[in-house]
């Protein structure tokens, strides 16, 4: 065994395949979903039959984001069995698209508890020992959509541009426990996301009363996406975002860099590296220099 690595929404997407590439590496691997012995009783079979048959380490665990007491039972497992975990990837995640007065507060709620307090539950679940322990590495799966926002999905971006300010302190906030913090940044990507994009249930009507170019242009949004993905020049292959977490996962401790933008990027990686230099002049006037500074142990794990 290599390490112990805790990837939650691996019923699909990004989490699924790095799962898969993390447990094939020698690592021992807890893919976590929701709905193991309901909706996604085929995909968990599917892992375990994997693990069976190529003799790797990956582990199906029942983990709904948005129940604590789901959270912390998985936890519980994982730290009964294994320990501290090494790394945590919080990969689960949905995507709420529509014209953002329509979507109500319940609605919107539902979208930050999924991508923001489900990553919430996770850390606060696995940080204790993880802290004890003195290393280790979570990654967060962030988005462009973190960075920069167009319309209709402003819901969604509500919940990514949190994510990327909830990273930024606790990196800075675990630096001195030696626990590492970072996020990756896809752009938009062919993985079943899109197609499980919920959309405002407008009980009241209020998109219906929106101009007709508004929903002209959202519509048009949808095939402009469409298009994106069917380009073969374009980077849209999810395989780029796993490759980067699993080289996220072996650098050594200190060398990661806080944010990883992946695939088609609008302009993201100029705005991060005049963001970085904001930010790092802010730790500096602020004389947190050392405190903001990873300690890494002897062995550089």
């Amino acid at each position: 065994m290599n390490r112990t690595v805790v990837v939650t929404g691996c019923s699909t997407g990004f989490g699924r395949q790095v799962s898969e590439r993390l447990a094939r590496k020698g690592d021992r691997v807890y893919a976590t979903m929701r709905g193991v012995d309901g909706k996604n009783a085929a995909v968990a079979r599917e892992l375990r039959a994997l693990a069976k048959a190529e003799k790797i380490d990956l582990r199906v665990l029942e983990m709904d984001m948005t129940s604590t007491s789901s959270v912390d039972s998985a936890a519980a497992i994982v730290l009964a069995e294994s320990g501290a975990p090494d790394v945590v990837v919080n990969n689960a995640g949905q995507m709420y698209v529509g014209i953002t007065e329509a979507f109500s507060a319940e609605e919107l709620a539902a979208q930050l508890d999924v991508n923001v307090v489900g990553i919430h539950r996770v850390n606060r679940a696995f940080l204790p020992a993880t802290r004890k322990r003195a290393t280790g590495l979570v990654v967060n799966v962030s988005s462009i959509a973190g960075r920069i926002a167009i319309p209709f999905f402003g819901v969604y971006h509500a919940s990514k541009w949190a994510v990327e300010g909830y990273s930024m302190a606790l990196r800075m906030e675990l630096a001195s426990s030696g626990v590492d913090v970072v996020v990756v940044e896809p752009g938009p990507f062919t993985t079943e996301l899109f197609p499980r994009s919920p959309h405002p249930a407008d009980l009241d009507g209020r998109g219906k009363a929106y101009p007709a170019v508004v929903h002209q242009t959202l519509e048009g949004m949808g095939g402009a996406f469409e298009g994106l993905f069917q380009d073969p020049a374009v980077p849209t292959d999810p395989k780029l975002v796993v490759d980067r977490l699993v080289e996220l996962v072996e650098m050594r401790a200190g060398t990661r860099p806080f944010r990883s933008v992946v695939g088609v990027d609008f302009g993201v990686r100029d705005l991060n590296a005049g963001a970085e230099r904001q930010e790092e002049g802010a730790v500096d006037a602020m004389g947190l220099r050392a405190f903001a500074t990873l300690v890494v142990p002897r062995s550089g794990a």
